[in-house]
């Protein structure tokens, strides 16, 4: 039980970008109403043929090649995603025969936007118990599959995109690189954010959402920075869902994390859902606004409406 830490992280987004001026030639928007209420300029989107596991597997390749590892040398392989639209096999599966990854472990974990920071810890639980060594942790979302077009108050949301994260044991004497755990739900609320029906569509009660996040999730994000014996105003680094810039920068104001980096990837991608704080983590590292070994909270919150955070360390 010697913990576990996050080897290398990788990204992918889907070629085409989608501006605030085209939105405006297909629903009644602007790109002023879009930035002022959610400060979001561009989000990518795929195509009909670049599914969900497709997406996943360019993130996964480009984590394991910054690792330095095989396929082979993984053995648990876990997605978070609420987009799918298969049910088997599942994205996991897909992901692994995608890359050739041979006989892993390999489960979706469908917590919605919060469903990256429940898979990273799954992975860290699993490989505490002797389960697994290493695995591939991925949140991947193909949100404009669900979303309705003509509803401006969410189709100005959403992108698509994954991140990928090779998290391995580490070895004896060596301090974990990812901290405890603080996660949980409002489930009474799960209303608040809805992807339903057949076929199934994005919606949300967006100043429900935004009430919760900016006055119940800041004590909650403190509290995770406590779990890892960290002040907020130690972290280097705030990696926050990527829901809406108007709920990133109070909440990460009343965290306290005065020194850190804020991750802002929404205004550029908008809204990835579980691919959104490893996407964006990923960037941070690989223009060096993170230095390896700095600490990073983590912290994911939105459908269910659930929340689940970790601090970290950087590769």
């Amino acid at each position: 039980m010697h913990g576990s830490r996050i080897a290398a992280l990788g990204h992918y987004q889907p070629a085409r970008v989608l501006t605030n001026e085209d939105l405006a030639g297909m629903v009644d928007t602007s790109d002023e109403w879009i930035r002022t209420r959610v400060g979001i300029r561009t989000r990518h989107i795929a195509g009909p043929d670049e599914p969900v596991d497709e997406l996943a597997a360019h993130a996964a390749a480009k984590a394991l090649a910054a690792a330095g590892l095989a396929p082979a040398d993984i053995d648990l392989v876990l997605v978070a995603t609420s987009t799918a639209i298969d049910r088997s096999p599942n994205t996991a599966a897909r992901v692994a025969a995608r890359i050739g990854i041979p006989g892993p472990a390999a489960m979706d974990v469908n917590v919605v936007c919060a469903g990256f920071t429940h898979a990273l810890a799954t992975a860290d639980h699993t490989i505490r118990a002797g389960a697994a060594i290493r695995a591939l942790v991925i949140g991947a979302d193909k949100m404009t599959d669900i979303t309705d077009w003509t509803d401006r108050s969410t189709c100005v949301l959403v992108g698509d995109g994954a991140g990928a994260a090779v998290v391995e044991a580490c070895a004896p004497g060596q301090e974990p690189g990812i901290g405890p755990v603080l996660w949980g739900s409002v489930p009474e609320m799960g209303h608040a954010v809805r992807i339903e029906g057949t076929p199934p569509r994005f919606a949300q009660e967006g100043q429900s959402v935004y009430r919760w996040a900016t006055t119940r999730l800041p004590a909650i994000a403190r509290q995770t920075c406590e779990r890892a014996g960290i002040a907020p105003e130690e972290l280097a680094g705030v990696v926050l869902h990527q829901a809406n810039l108007r709920i990133i920068e109070p909440l990460a104001e009343k965290l306290g994390a005065v020194n850190a980096v804020i991750a802002r990837d929404v205004t550029e991608s908008g809204n990835t859902s579980a691919a959104s704080i490893p996407l964006a983590l990923s960037k941070l590292i690989e223009r060096g606004a993170l230095t390896t070994g700095a600490p990073v909270l983590l912290f994911g919150f939105g459908g269910n409406l659930s929340y689940g955070g970790q601090v970290v360390r950087c590769p």
